[in-house]
């Protein structure tokens, strides 16, 4: 495995796979910090350019995972590692709590402990679904969606591609949440927001066009 990233984020995937027995050949990806050693908790080597990237396919497989936070920087990521053949793969902690039923996940989704998924919820591709939050009945998000710790998406809402959720906000039934919306923490939404929107506030105020 490789996580794309070998800073914040992608510590918190790291952790996913410590869980899981899955730390054999994993490796990160990072060609822009200059300040990170050679190895990663002096175990896991941290490649930087795209021949290494390459050579670490051919000899563990080329699934990869992104262990970056901005959408579209996941994007372009995203773009980026499967154009070199690689293969993007979700990774879901162990300490989550996923629907038996009618539950679709998005390739590449990052999903951390704490994390509870009902039924009939539809993840696009590449979430990341933080800790603690919960996403209820019929609830459906977009690609490249961040969803922020303690988050709670309650009944049928919807939540557009590129969307940030802030920690602790609440989208309550019903309410459709548009593409590269930002949701400030501790926010309660309470009616639609439009594309490239900020809502804060409790209930949350859509005041600013976002560029």
């Amino acid at each position: 495995m490789l996580i794309i990233g070998a800073k914040g984020f992608a510590k918190e995937v790291l952790e996913i796979l410590h869980q899981k027995n899955e730390l054999q050949g994993l490796a990160f990806y990072d060609d822009i910090s200059k300040d990170l050693p050679q190895m990663l908790f002096n175990q896991f080597p941290i490649l930087t350019n795209e021949n290494q990237v390459k050579e670490h396919f051919l000899k563990y497989g080329n699934s990869f995972t992104l262990g970056i936070g901005n959408p579209y920087l996941r994007e372009m990521l995203y773009t980026k590692f499967s154009g070199l053949g690689g293969e993007l793969i979700s990774t879901i902690s162990n300490f989550a709590e996923i629907g038996s039923f009618d539950v679709n996940i998005g390739d590449g989704s990052n999903i951390l402990s704490g994390a509870i998924l009902s039924n009939s919820v539809h993840l696009g591709l590449a979430n990341i679904i933080y800790y603690n939050s919960i996403i209820t009945h019929d609830v459906k998000t977009g690609d490249f969606v961040e969803i922020s710790p303690g988050v709670k998406l309650l009944g049928r809402c919807s939540i557009g591609n590129y969307s940030r959720i802030g920690s602790n906000a609440t989208i309550l039934p019903d309410i459709k949440i548009g593409n590269n919306v930002i949701i400030g923490a501790g926010a309660v939404v309470t009616k639609d927001v439009p594309d490239n929107r900020i809502a804060v506030g409790i209930p949350a105020k859509i005041n600013n066009v976002k560029e």
